[in-house]
């Protein structure tokens, strides 16, 4: 039975296009991001339905990674991790931007009243299967970080869609959208990084935690209702909340709250989050592969699970210097974690349907807290050209007891430490809808945040590539 679903997931992506294809002769594509925005007259939009999309592939040479994953959203890790025991040349997708279908609808209902929906799904171009970083872990089970390929965890498990909600939106009261979301963070560090998250030259696209308040599959979540509204152009204010023993961060409540203001060319948002029983998986060891017999699961479905209570605070902004072509950017995210006040129970069903096997509820004997700041710069050189440089970085407090109490080595996990990228990138766009990049990322680890890494600290990923978009 599971062979059979794996098989059909594998094939939807074909499908979903073949679809798309017959309605392609309706109009051209689109990008539109606002639900209530009328369509352009280049839009793929049918009665109010319009299609969208991104392929995003490309060509990748990593210093100290592992093989490239068919399953893993952007295939290669970007950054250094401790499976980065060789050099690896390779095809990586969603090196700029996340490769995807979906369908938009728009509605007028009376007023300035409409309903609203999005169907999103994610694959990975590069192999032609839908993104499963939860399946990318599964594969590794039980293999030494040296015999591993590139994997880890992520909100992708496999799902037919990514993006699904439905709502109402008006101009005057704002827009409430309800079902599976991108969370308030995200939204915010997707707009206000230098690098907008792409996987392959922004530490924040490279690894999710940061942009899911804590743990990246809490990018997007299940059964969330969210609201919008703005005022005058200047201020906005965004509400999220995420019902209690809904699926996809085993059953954990999740709240936040985003306000945002522009002046002038500057942009600041400030975010609250606060996300409980959240799930960061991993691969199994070795010695737990040996022990599922006896807990009655299979390696084919079954994660470790370290499971926390995530509170963060998060300041960013942007500043656009005119008439120069350049636009700032800079943010500050504060994540303290903490041991969950209502424990998972090993053997529940995490995102996706993969079974938490192994979970661990007291991981932080005291709260670990992540101070993750970044900074960049954007210039066009010519409106088809941009250039992009930023520096990212995180620090880690030490958050351990006993001898391992105040540590700043990389002997223990639990010792201080720091991490560091930096990036160039360049973006070249032949149309509206085609582009091509080059850039690299350089990352490096040091202190608690290294301990475990056998093989190297540092990683490098020059990365060259085409994205089309409807």
């Amino acid at each position: 039975m599971r062979i059979l679903q794996w098989s059909a997931a594998r094939h939807f992506p074909s499908v979903v296009m073949v679809a798309a294809l017959g309605v392609s002769g309706v109009a051209q594509a689109q990008t539109a991001t606002a639900p209530t925005a009328p369509p352009d007259k280049n839009s793929l939009t049918w009665h109010g339905i319009t299609l969208y999309g991104t392929i995003d592939i490309g060509l990748q040479y990593e210093s100290h990674g592992a093989a490239f994953s068919d399953y893993y959203t952007p295939a290669s890790t970007n950054i250094i991790q401790k499976t980065g025991h060789e050099s690896v040349l390779g095809a990586t997708g969603s090196n700029l931007s996340q490769t995807k279908i979906g369908l938009r609808g728009l509605e007028p209902i009376a007023a300035d009243w409409a309903g609203v929906f999005a169907l999103e799904t994610w694959f990975n171009p590069q192999a032609g299967v839908l993104a499963d970083s939860l399946k990318s872990l599964t594969l590794n089970n039980g293999l030494a970080p040296g015999q591993q390929s590139t994997n880890n965890d992520g909100a992708s498990a496999g799902q037919v869609f990514q993006i699904g909600y439905v709502g109402l939106s008006s101009k005057t009261f704002g827009t409430v959208t309800f079902g599976r979301q991108q969370n308030l963070v995200a939204d915010g560090v997707n707009a206000l990084d230098p690098n907008q998250a792409a996987p392959a030259f922004s530490l924040l696209g490279a690894s999710g935690a940061y942009a899911g308040a804590g743990a990246t599959e809490d990018k997007r979540l299940d059964s969330t209702l969210k609201y919008r509204i703005g005022f005058a152009d200047t201020v906005q204010i965004g509400l999220l909340y995420k019902f209690n023993q809904s699926n996809g961060s085993a059953g954990g409540m999740a709240y936040q709250a985003n306000i945002g203001a522009q002046y002038a060319g500057l942009a600041v948002d400030g975010y609250y989050s606060r996300i409980n029983d959240a799930v960061s998986a991993a691969a199994l060891s070795a010695a737990q592969v040996t022990g599922l017999a006896k807990l009655g699961f299979s390696s084919s479905n079954s994660v470790a699970a370290t499971i926390s209570d995530n509170t963060t605070y998060a300041l960013m902004a942007s500043y656009r210097i005119a008439p120069v072509p350049v636009k700032l950017y800079a943010g500050y995210e504060h994540i303290q974690y903490a041991n969950p006040v209502h424990d998972v129970i090993a053997g529940s069903a995490g995102l996706g349907g993969y079974i938490l096997a192994y979970v661990n509820n007291t991981a932080y004997p005291d709260d670990k807290t992540l101070d993750v700041y970044w900074g960049g710069v954007r210039y066009s050189v010519f409106p088809k050209l941009d250039v992009t440089a930023a520096y990212y970085g995180y620090r880690q407090s030490a958050y351990g007891t006993g001898t391992q109490a105040a540590c700043s080595t990389n002997a223990h996990a639990t010792c201080s430490g720091s991490f560091e990228a930096y990036s160039i990138d360049f973006d070249y766009r032949f149309t509206s809808r085609l582009d091509a990049y080059a850039g690299a990322m350089y990352s490096s680890v040091s202190g608690g945040l290294a301990n475990g890494y056998l093989f190297s600290t540092t990683n490098t990923n020059p990365t060259i590539g085409l994205r089309f978009m409807l």
